[in-house]
């Protein structure tokens, strides 16, 4: 059971840190290019994340699939690249897990014996199960890694869960952390205000997956009365798709908003302003226009224009740019070039041999 971490994992944690959802590298044959693969974890270092979430949705679910069999080379890639880096500072190394219970634990174990940190559990694909279920499940794989909570959006698979769910998955001993992507302030509220009424408040970091409101998010204090005394939570940091492109500049956003929030909110206009081009640009990503559906093309079409990746190709055929993504990729790169990090790539590529 691995329930002891390092200290200053846990901490980088708590303090809040960008932890990007890392993308699957191809090639056209539908193989794993191993070398983009390795230069993207490469990528993420250099460009002072503090840690990477791999397996997860932005990696593909397909990679579970028997006929692609990659979770365990993804993960392992991305923990040989990470040890190889001898970094000086602490990384957190995230593992997706999702599926049935006995798939779930299986993925888990998988994690840790590839030194991961946490386990992303998703609940997505289960609206089957009960919330009780769901719980039961939870503390099942936490006895085996520890946690990361996961409120995934029903739009790309997940399901609404209550206030009193969150309230108990709060409780559960080894849950370190919650990955809120509800992409809706009622369920984000709901699930904020269950981890501020328990008695594990403390112990739980909350981390923005809400890429319609990444900057707002983690501006914004939570403030709940608990038993007639206020409580406060935060997001300290990100886990998003949205930040495994431009990761350089998503680093300097989260100090930025650090800072902000340290001196009063001094400068908070232009980080509100901020957080409306932020949502602009993963509106196009994503693909909001047509539900979602070019979300991880478009991830990969940034990757490619930058030289990171070859192509956009997935696993699933029907994972593409959907008409006029493109195009709007070009405007809101012209739109808003300080949120780029061309240039970072380009000096970063310059030092690599592929």
């Amino acid at each position: 059971m691995n329930t002891t971490l390092n200290k200053d994992i846990e901490a980088l944690l708590h303090a809040g840190t960008v932890i990007p959802a890392h993308p699957l590298a191809l090639t056209k044959e539908l193989k794993i290019d191993i070398a983009r693969q390795r230069l993207l974890t490469q990528y993420y270092i250099a460009a002072g994340a503090g840690g990477v979430a791999v397996g997860v949705h932005t990696t593909q679910f397909e990679i579970r699939k028997p006929e692609f069999n990659l979770l365990e080379t993804v993960l392992a890639t991305a923990a040989e690249e990470i040890e190889q880096a001898g970094l000086k500072r602490p990384f957190i190394k995230v593992a997706g897990v999702c599926g049935p219970l006995a798939q779930a634990e299986e993925e888990a174990r998988l994690a840790v014996k590839y030194g991961y940190h946490y386990g992303l559990l998703s609940m997505g694909g289960l609206s089957h199960l009960s919330e009780k279920e769901l719980l039961q499940r939870a503390e099942a794989v936490a006895q085996i890694i520890p946690v990361f909570g996961f409120y995934l959006q029903p739009a790309v698979g997940g399901r609404i869960l209550s206030y009193d769910f969150w309230r108990q998955f709060a409780e559960i001993k080894n849950v370190k952390a919650i990955k809120i992507a509800a992409f809706n302030r009622y369920q984000t509220i709901d699930a904020v205000r269950g981890v501020c009424d328990s008695s594990r408040r403390d112990a739980i970091a909350l981390y923005t997956g809400n890429d319609d409101n990444i900057v707002a998010d983690l501006l914004t204090p939570y403030r709940f009365t608990v038993n007639g005394q206020p409580v406060e939570k935060r997001f300290v940091g990100g886990l998003l798709g949205h930040w495994s492109v431009w990761t350089s500049k998503a680093v300097a956003l989260l100090a930025e908003i650090k800072e902000c929030i340290q001196h009063d909110y001094k400068g908070i206009e232009k980080l509100l302003a901020k957080n409306i081009e932020v949502t602009d640009m993963n509106a196009v990503i994503f693909d909001v226009s047509h539900s979602f559906r070019g979300c991880i093309a478009g991830i990969h079409e940034v990757l490619r224009r930058q030289g990171l990746l070859q192509g956009i190709w997935c696993l699933d055929p029907e994972e593409k740019l959907s008409e006029g993504q493109a195009e709007e990729t070009d405007r809101i790169c012209r739109s808003y070039p300080a949120l780029t990090d061309d240039r970072f790539v380009t000096e970063f590529l310059k030092s690599k041999q592929l």
